[in-house]
């Protein structure tokens, strides 16, 4: 069962990997607005959902600043671990909202126990990946890349069915969507 590898901290540590080497991608390039250097400029996030196996590497989110007085500009790279600006981990609200069998009200207590998501917020991500993901012109750039075709009303959990159940294919599902994590991707996401 999928559930099992959110108490797997290698998970964890492959996810920030995965975010080191799409940070030193994005770092590549001088800032495009000015042409300057770009310096570390993380920021602090308070990841929910992983308690007891992330390691402090997840107390911050990637991001790069452009050292020129007056452009400042920011360049944050996709992420793995962070599905856009939600408060749980990615892994998490994939996971959680790929449930086989639908929310019950007692996996809603069990999850309630596990990571401390309410039901209300289940229902919030299931209507998320039900509506924007589907109508967003992220999905409609993508979806013709997936053979036979996803049913996007059932995602997250068709995805997870078409990438895998592994916790490799839970990294290359998340890698997927990674460019929904961004500023940029966030628009094209809806």
């Amino acid at each position: 069962m999928s559930h099992v590898y959110l108490g797997d901290s290698r998970l964890f540590s492959l996810l920030w990997k995965c975010d080191l080497e799409l940070a030193a991608q994005a770092k590549g390039p001088p800032c495009v607005h000015c042409g300057g250097r770009l310096d570390v400029g993380n920021y602090p996030r308070k990841p929910r959902g992983g308690q007891g196996v992330l390691g402090p590497e997840y107390k911050l989110r990637l991001s790069f600043c452009c050292a020129t007085d007056g452009c400042r500009s920011r360049r944050t790279p996709p992420s793995v671990r962070f599905l856009g600006r939600r408060f749980y981990l990615g892994a998490i609200v994939v996971l959680v909202s790929a449930l086989r069998d639908g929310l019950t009200s007692g996996r809603a207590a069990q999850l309630k126990g596990m990571i401390g998501v309410g039901a209300r917020t289940l229902r919030r991500w299931r209507s998320w990946w039900r509506d924007d993901f589907a109508r967003s012109p992220f999905w409609r750039s993508v979806r013709a890349r997936l053979s036979p075709p996803v049913d996007v009303r059932r995602a997250p959990a068709s995805l997870r069915e078409r990438f895998g159940e592994a916790p490799e294919d839970l990294v290359r599902l998340l890698q997927f969507l990674s460019p929904i994590t961004t500023r940029a991707g966030l628009a094209m996401a809806g």
